[in-house]
């Protein structure tokens, strides 16, 4: 038995691939990736093709991946180095869902200073692809987008690689495997220091960061970015209505050996978690939740407020830098802001006391807190805070004892000199995040706590510019966007029978419009609706704009019933949906400028 069971593990690390019985499913992390070896086959790599711009060698490049079912699979990927360079930290980048290998990200790590590969996972047409050349073909197996149901799946299928439920019918099993392939790809390669690898990839692409490091000891420095979150099966316990995905197969299986929170206890390498806090992949609780089961805690946190998806350039650029300090020794991150949330106070408010490092000079601190127990969608309320020696306080006003209490800060630093950051203009700032810290009702009646908050009808008096807006293009002419979730908290909430009123100015004559989305992220509550109201500014004098629910509308002219289940709220030069173009894409003028954003009873 002993001697089959040695030619079994021979055969199963030379092709990946055989087929594995019931009582032979791997039941852990260890266990599913104890028998691959990323660096044991021959990479059999091709360059498909090479070239040079701004002194930086590319190369369109393919490399064997493994066996699986008996056929083959291999990898296409962008390769890229600075031209004559010798003994190059390299990088690892994943591409994230819908996407493709990013001749952008060699080019900006190129430059930068190292070697870099962007591996095309998801199969897609590769850039500037020519007639015949060879693309990502994963064989008898399929863990692309184009096998969706993979994902969550651990039952066996013509697309998957065992007969049995198993892990190993995974997506992630296997993209986990080409990845590593991708480290072996750039260890090999003559330019490169195979002692100083990295990865980093965003959304998709973060949760097979996670992974690669979760399960990879060539790993020195890793970065996810809205991704990699855990604890995807498991209901968030203070939000019992939200529903979470199930597998398809055993659930605690799956955790077990899919799951991120079983990866985190792998993880070797300084992590930093890149992320948005209103994300609707990258769970904000979650990734700390995460992170917690990292036992190193050499983990830093950039969360860039009342985002979903995307960040602005002082959070993104934590992403070069801290790369930099582990791969280069170039830089030193300051340590994660010691923070602490007081509950049992004299009045019975709590209060937040953030002390940053103080390694760096500080542009500002913000503190920033919430009452919404949906991470998805809340808002995080600034808060007024007062400085002594070198520890930022704040007062936090609740309104109920009986909704949790969230809060978080954000330092942020100065650099020596601007950095670039990828797809935006270079920044002298950057930003750690504190720990979060969540409070439930019933710790909070235990302390005490008292409501002392109350409702205010301004919403916004634009004193703080956008400090609780996000903005989408805030300065292209004509395709600006300012949103804010302060609408779906309950200080700000509308009210039956109030209407909302706008001051605003324009210089020109515009259409201005106004977009409430209902449910966003709350398909728990029902279903996700935008309703839109196009308002004529005359240019010139102050315009005071008053609606009523029924002023807004879909496309399709349903009328908004009332404001209890608005959760965002945009304001746009215009609005593009389903082939009907609301306002216009040709804004004329400067943008407006906006005064007060308020709560109004009576007449108009």
């Amino acid at each position: 038995m002993k001697a089959v069971r040695v030619l079994f593990m021979f055969f199963l690390a030379s092709c990946f691939s055989p087929l594995v019985s019931a009582d032979e499913v791997p039941k852990t992390v260890k266990e599913l990736f104890a028998d691959f070896d990323p660096q044991k086959d021959p990479l059999d790599a091709k360059v498909v093709r090479e070239w040079e711009k701004d002194g930086i060698v590319f190369r369109y490049v393919t490399f064997h991946i493994g066996t699986f079912k008996n056929q083959p699979a291999r990898m296409a990927a962008f390769y890229g180095f600075p031209k004559g360079a010798e003994k190059l930290p390299a990088l690892l980048q994943v591409h994230g869902g819908g996407q493709r290998a990013s001749l952008k990200e060699v080019e900006f790590y190129a430059k930068r200073g190292y070697a870099s590969l962007s591996i095309n996972w998801g199969g897609r047409e590769m850039e500037d692809a020519q007639d015949g050349d060879p693309n990502t073909d994963w064989g008898a197996v399929d863990p692309t987008q184009q096998n969706v149901p993979g994902y969550f799946n651990l039952k066996p299928g013509d697309k998957y690689l065992d007969q049995s439920e198993s892990p190993r019918n995974n997506n992630w099993y296997l993209l986990t495997l080409g990845s590593r392939r991708g480290l072996t790809f750039l260890e090999q390669q003559p330019e490169v220091d195979a002692d100083k690898l990295g990865v980093y990839g965003h959304s998709m692409g973060g949760n097979l960061t996670v992974y690669v490091a979760g399960t990879d000891s060539r790993v020195k420095v890793a970065v996810p970015s809205v991704g990699g979150s855990g604890f995807r099966t498991q209901p968030w316990p203070l939000l019992p209505e939200q529903r979470k995905q199930t597998p398809n197969g055993d659930v605690d299986l799956f955790n077990a050996t899919i799951g991120f929170e079983s990866y985190a206890p792998h993880i070797k390498a300084p992590l930093l978690w890149l992320g948005a806090t209103n994300d609707f992949h990258g769970i904000m609780d979650d990734t700390y939740h995460t992170g917690e089961l990292i036992p190193h805690k050499n983990v830093r946190y950039a969360f860039t407020p009342h985002m979903n998806h995307r960040f602005t350039p002082e959070f993104a650029v934590t992403r070069p830098i801290w790369i930099d300090q582990y791969l280069k020794g170039s830089f030193t991150c300051p340590a994660t802001p010691a923070s602490e949330l007081v509950l049992s106070t004299d009045d019975g408010v709590p209060v937040f006391r953030v002390t940053p490092d103080t390694a760096m000079p500080i542009e500002r601190v913000q503190l920033l807190y919430s009452v919404d127990p949906d991470p998805q969608a809340r808002f995080w309320r600034t808060a007024t805070a007062t400085k002594a020696g070198n520890v930022w306080s704040a007062s936090l006003p609740i309104l109920s004892v009986d909704q949790p209490l969230f809060a978080f800060a954000n330092v942020h630093y100065r650099l020596e000199k601007p950095e670039p950051v990828p797809f935006a203009q270079p920044t002298a700032v950057f930003a750690i995040s504190s720990i979060l810290h969540t409070v439930t009702p019933d710790e909070l009646k235990r302390a005490e706590v008292k409501a002392t908050d109350k409702e205010d009808p301004v919403i916004d008096d634009f004193t703080h510019g956008w400090q609780d807006w996000y903005t989408l293009s805030p300065d292209n002419p004509h395709h600006w966007e300012y949103s804010t979730r302060k609408l779906n908290d309950s200080k700000w909430q509308g009210q039956t029978g109030q209407r909302l009123v706008l001051d605003v100015q324009a210089e020109k004559p515009n259409e201005l419009v106004i977009v409430l989305t209902e449910n966003f992220f709350r398909s728990y509550r029902g279903k996700s609706q935008e309703f839109v109201a196009v308002v004529k500014l005359s240019g010139v004098e102050m315009q005071t704009i008053s609606l009523t629910p029924g002023d807004f509308r879909t496309t399709e002219g349903e009328k908004l019933s009332s404001w209890k289940h608005v959760d965002l709220l945009s304001l746009r030069a215009y609005h593009d949906k389903d082939g009907k173009l609301l306002g216009s894409k040709g804004w004329t003028g400067p943008q407006p400028k906006f005064h007060e954003l308020r709560w109004a009873t009576g007449q108009r």
